[in-house]
């Protein structure tokens, strides 16, 4: 399915890109400035105009896949090296130096503690990061990109309402499943997050004293 490559591969590319990134420039003030600083700026930029500037900058034809890919690829950069960023910070202090205080070393120390810990907070970054791209692939249709985006543009100009109105149910559909999906991978991901609920036996009912003692 087209609208759905070209959702996803970005969002590899782009997390392969983002999690090392914010790793490299979480401690250092200077270099998080500037890529947060970047990240928004790129985030600023419309997709359309990026999708029609995109073959003036790389060797492609406007008509090609590639400028929709790199296009949501810098989006996708752009929000998850913020949520990369965030979700380290959301890892205690403590829990670093305990990790540090029983021999890990840095690398060791974020493969095995910092980042299975930061994932919660990164998959809600994720999830955003993927509705966003299944709605931006719609635009692609603009420029004659397929996708479910094309029911948009051949039901306006046939005026077919019904055609407009089963492409948005299409994108909301998929929006969903695919956010269910990650969803569940999170928690697959972080079995040390499920509660286990245990019934904690009733206490005895005790009948009220009444008038108290004299």
């Amino acid at each position: 399915m087209i609208h759905l490559r070209l959702s996803l591969v970005p969002v590899l590319l782009g997390l392969a890109i983002a999690l090392p990134l914010g790793v490299a420039v979480q401690r250092r003030t200077t270099l998080r400035r500037l890529t947060t600083v970047t990240a928004s700026i790129v985030f600023t930029i419309p997709s359309l105009a990026l999708f029609v500037v995109l073959p003036l900058v790389i060797p492609t034809r406007i008509l090609d896949e590639a400028n929709v890919v790199v296009a949501l690829t810098l989006y996708t950069t752009a929000l998850l090296v913020r949520a990369v960023l965030e979700a380290l910070d959301a890892v205690p202090q403590q829990v670093r130096d305990a990790a540090t205080a029983v021999g890990y070393r840095p690398i060791t120390r974020m493969l095995k503690v910092e980042l299975p810990l930061a994932i919660p907070v990164l998959v809600a970054g994720l999830r955003v990061v993927v509705v966003t791209n299944i709605s931006m692939v719609s635009v692609g249709a603009v420029i004659g990109i397929g996708g479910l985006g094309t029911w948009f543009t051949e039901g306006y100009q046939a005026d077919k309402s019904d055609q407009v109105m089963a492409g948005i149910i299409a994108i909301f559909g998929l929006a969903i499943v695919i956010d269910v999906l990650i969803v569940l991978a999170g928690r697959l991901a972080t079995p040390w997050q499920r509660v286990t609920r245990v019934r904690r036996p009733a206490r005895p009912l005790r009948a009220p004293i009444v008038g108290g003692a004299r």
